[in-house]
């Protein structure tokens, strides 16, 4: 669903490598957490999955559609949720609601069932005449979570999706990550909370200092360290360790 094949980001004319040479996999039917200190790249890498910005060297395919020779294809197979609320503030939550799904061609007669269903998940239906200027950081997320999924893409590429939500939103999102796997589809997600790594994802890949360092199913993260999670991403992430699991 998702390969990313020796690829590399540099800023500042080269002199400072983000992204080093990193090679995944990310299968159908699976969660996929990637975790990392702050800087290690994770968020760069992913404006390159999504097509933010541009790829110095290898390649990224999302459901085999390349995202710089074939972007459009590649970006209908996502729906993406960035770690920033940088939406449409003069907007009401309806109208950046129809305007996705607009930008997707979801048909008017599909669009408000599925407008309504996560609406209702995330208890803000009443709030969606008003401008998204006057929403709560949480109340943001929930309506910039609702848009990415309406065109049901295969792909989820979720930064820092729980943040902001409160505990009943953030259960019944884990809820649909599993669900949409359940169906053959895919969830890569970033995430500073280990605890919600470990018992949400399938496989995990750490990057420290712009190089994947390890990745796994947590059994094998385990067996390898003979360690819980958080002292795993410790541990390898002081090191920075180029060893991978």
């Amino acid at each position: 669903m998702l390969s990313i094949q020796n690829v590399s980001k540099t800023y500042s004319k080269g002199k400072i490598k983000a992204v080093d040479n990193i090679s995944l996999e990310v299968k159908h039917g699976e969660i996929f957490g990637f975790l990392g200190p702050n800087g290690a790249g994770k968020t760069t890498t992913i404006k390159m999955i999504t097509g933010i910005l541009p790829i110095d060297e290898g390649r990224i395919t999302i459901n085999g559609y390349d995202i710089e020779k074939e972007a459009i294809k590649a970006k209908i197979s996502m729906g993406f949720v960035p770690d920033t609320h940088d939406i449409y503030d003069r907007l009401t939550g309806i109208e950046y609601l129809n305007f996705i799904a607009d930008v997707y061609n979801v048909p008017v007669s599909e669009r408000k069932g599925r407008i309504d269903k996560y609406l209702e998940m995330f208890e803000i239906k009443q709030a969606v005449s008003q401008p998204v200027k006057s929403y709560s950081h949480g109340m943001k997320q929930k309506l910039i979570l609702t848009g990415a999924l309406l065109h049901q893409p295969p792909l989820w590429i979720l930064d820092e999706p729980l943040t902001g939500l409160d505990p009943k939103a953030a259960h019944l999102l884990k809820e649909e990550m599993h669900e949409h796997c359940a169906r053959g589809n895919t969830v890569f997600f970033s995430t500073h909370v280990l605890e919600v790594a470990e018992k949400l994802c399938n496989r995990i890949g750490i990057i420290n200092k712009g190089k994947i360092i390890a990745t796994g199913t947590l059994d094998e993260l385990r067996k390898s360290q003979n360690a819980s999670l958080e002292s795993i991403f410790l541990n390898l992430t002081e090191e920075g360790s180029g060893a991978h699991a």
